[in-house]
């Protein structure tokens, strides 16, 4: 029995967390024992985690560094001992090699799911100071590795795994119910963005193609998904352009694979990104997307085919793109379908969770080798 722990700073509703815990649920429990540390607090997948018996911990750290938390961590490992401690995101990288130690007894893995370029100066000197301490690093894009080439990482302790995404739900629900609830017209047509509404989401530039799609096609709503350090901003700033009537800020919701499809367009306007969980989900449930042309969505989208790229920016490229698409019906239900047969054939949970079990077993298969390669030298 391999014994892995995964260690994050929350549990919270977001993509490394959510990615993280289809892994901890989906890894066979015939061959992997699976223990899950939180950082900082739990959230919303401790109930998920809970449901599927896996084991979990909090440690409560409270400040950006908290010695207290580290200790705890420690003890934590050392009282686990795990084969393998797999790290995810910033905190969690930094804490866990920290708490590892320079000769680790469990092999070390961080995941990295972001290109990165919010990093300071110092974070990336610490990532550069702990790679001794690190086996692997996975990143969930072609993207990503690169950016933490290009940042001294070595390129054959980096591996890529794509993100997986859960097949929907295919039962029918009642548009117009759903749209009652949100206050929207029965025969809207709805451009759905989801996600942290946080300043690298460029939500500004999709609030104004709106106000251009809407000069195109009347009918049009805007429905955004999620909370972030933007929200109250860009609620005065649609009521500063008088489009309140057209644009619903829906917050945080718990029933978003129901809203997906209620939408006909999906917009992800980022400069930067790791691999869109978003995008993902609005692929899979057969809906074609309007996005950044950045490296990372052309890992997912197909230009042309399962939706369209547009310059980083372009306000009415968006628009147009989109108004291209609602006037032909046939063409936004191919991209549709191309949509969820590429999310189903290249993006599966099932495709994430084997690989990450392959690396486990590659990496725990290493390190008995180079034991026992040790003590057939000392003998």
């Amino acid at each position: 029995m391999i014994k892995v722990t995964l260690c994050i700073p929350t549990l919270d509703r977001s993509g490394a967390e959510k990615q993280l815990t289809l892994l901890a649920c989906g890894l066979p429990r015939d061959e992997f024992n699976v223990q899950v540390i939180a950082l900082t607090r739990g959230g919303a997948y401790e109930s998920v985690l809970r449901d599927s018996g896996i084991p979990q911990t909090v440690l409560h750290k409270r400040f950006k560094f908290d010695p207290l938390a580290l200790w705890k961590l420690r003890r934590l490992i050392s009282d686990l001992r795990p084969d393998i401690f797999h790290t995810w995101l910033f905190t969690a990288n930094a804490y866990g090699r920290l708490a590892t130690g320079k000769r680790p007894r469990s092999t070390v893995i961080v995941s990295e799911r972001c290109v990165d370029t919010w990093k300071s100066g110092w974070q990336h000197w610490l990532d550069r100071k702990q790679v001794s301490r690190t086996t692997r690093l996975v990143a969930n894009s072609q993207s990503v590795a690169e950016f933490y080439r290009q940042k001294g990482f070595p390129a054959d302790r980096i591996i890529v795994i794509p993100n997986g995404v859960a097949i929907p739900d295919t039962s029918d629900v009642q548009r117009e119910h759903v749209l009652a609830r949100l206050d929207i017209p029965a025969d809207a047509v709805i451009i759905g963005f989801v996600g942290r509404l946080a300043r690298q989401k460029r939500i500004d530039d999709l609030i104004w193609a709106m106000e251009l799609l809407k000069q195109l096609n009347e009918r049009t709503y805007f429905l955004i998904i999620g909370d972030g350090p933007e929200c109250e901003r860009l609620i005065r700033f649609t009521r500063d352009i008088r489009r309140e009537n057209c644009i619903r800020f829906a917050g945080h919701r718990d029933d978003v694979p129901e809203l997906l499809k209620i939408m006909d367009v999906f917009w992800l306007a980022s400069d930067f990104e790791g691999q869109s969980n978003s995008v993902m989900e609005a692929m899979v449930a057969g809906i074609p997307v309007v996005a950044s042309d950045i490296p990372p969505n052309r890992e997912l989208i197909i230009d042309g085919e399962t939706g369209y790229l547009v310059k980083l920016g372009d306000r009415a490229a968006f628009a147009q793109a989109t108004n291209r698409l609602l006037a032909d019906r046939s063409l936004l239900q191919r991209m549709g379908t191309a949509s969820r047969q590429r999310m189903r054939a290249e993006f599966s949970v099932e495709k994430m969770v084997n690989a990450h079990a392959a690396l486990y077993r590659e990496v725990v298969a290493g390190s008995q080798t180079a034991l026992s390669s040790k003590g057939t030298v000392a003998n």
